[in-house]
């Protein structure tokens, strides 16, 4: 492990210490980069996020893939876990915890709002940084990239009915163009890319040689990220901490819920671990910027429901790291 993986914990911890403190030194600086968005999605954040996803590209064999048929059950639990349990669970926990156990600290309009964010992010699971939570657990790339791509395509169809009859408003509208850009920029591009790749080095060794020697940059890629996620939310951590703990309450429990469903579920299913850890951690992440798109679109830029979304930005990379954590020390229980 290089340098960077060996101490990945605390080059985060760094990053989002660093972010908050330059998103309240430096306002100028982070309005620049949160100003160069389409249809969503930050443009800065989408580069690193696609050097982080590419490397793992190039581990994409295209030949395998008729090899997948064979692994159907971590396709499986992905789908009943990302929608058939995790928008519910959320908006189970959204009204526990906003309706009872944090009643008296909040506004009812406020804890509604709350309430409506939790649910975009509980009907949103993740494109892109699954692909780099799958390379830190030595995934599958070929059946991390199917079920991202079957995901997604569900994903057009069941976004908009299930959170119309969680928030009981049916004039919901799709931000097309942040799906669509999201897919194009966080799963196409980088596979090309990743197979042009693979196609000029030839070999499986000259393969893996590569990889090993991108492989740190993507880890510094994710740390960057993290520097600028905290960075454009550094004012609002400072301002509402004891808002940004209770919105953060639900997010955590959930992350951590779902992933011992999907877990344990590939476990007792004895699927491989490196489709094991991936199918458990796509359900686990969200996709943010579909879900602050859609927040934004129906409530406003300044609302709670946008405010619970960005919540759900800032929460998933510690907790994901610690679940990347746990899922390498029990690999030895999964086969191989």
């Amino acid at each position: 492990m290089s340098i960077f993986e060996r101490y990945l914990s605390l080059w985060i911890a760094l990053a989002m210490g660093g972010g908050i403190l330059l998103g309240n030194t430096a306002p100028q600086l982070v309005t620049g980069v949160a100003a160069a968005e389409v249809a969503s999605v930050n443009l800065v954040v989408a580069v690193l996020i696609w050097a982080m996803v590419y490397p793992m590209m190039v581990g994409v064999d295209p030949k395998s893939l008729r090899d997948v048929a064979k692994q159907p059950r971590g396709l499986l639990i992905t789908l009943v876990v990302n929608w058939l349990v995790k928008p519910f669970t959320m908006a189970a926990l959204a009204v526990l915890f906003f309706r009872y156990v944090f009643a008296p600290w909040i506004p009812q309009e406020d804890a509604m709002q709350y309430i409506a964010g939790l649910i975009l992010l509980g009907a949103a699971p993740c494109t892109a940084m699954v692909f780099v939570w799958s390379q830190l657990t030595r995934g599958d790339p070929t059946y991390t990239l199917l079920q991202v791509s079957v995901n997604d395509l569900i994903m057009v169809i069941a976004f908009a009915p299930i959170v119309a009859f969680l928030l009981g408003v049916t004039d919901i509208i799709v931000p097309w163009s942040t799906l669509v850009l999201s897919v194009l920029l966080f799963i196409a591009l980088p596979l090309v890319a990743g197979l042009a790749t693979r196609r000029r080095l030839g070999s499986d060794a000259a393969i893996e040689q590569f990889q090993a020697r991108v492989k740190p940059y993507s880890v510094i890629g994710l740390i960057v990220t993290v520097v600028i996620l905290f960075g454009l939310q550094g004012q609002v951590i400072v301002s509402k901490p004891f808002i940004i703990i209770l919105i953060a309450v639900p997010i955590i429990l959930q992350s951590y819920g779902i992933f011992a469903i999907a877990y344990a579920a590939a476990f007792a299913l004895k699927v491989p671990h490196r489709i094991a850890a991936p199918c458990a951690l796509i359900g686990t992440s969200n996709f943010f910027e579909l879900a602050v798109a859609v927040a934004i679109s129906l409530f406003g830029l300044h609302s709670g429901a946008a405010l619970a979304t960005v919540v759900g930005v800032l929460v998933e990379v510690p907790v994901m790291l610690t679940l990347v954590a746990f899922a390498n020390r029990t690999r030895q229980r999964f086969s191989l």
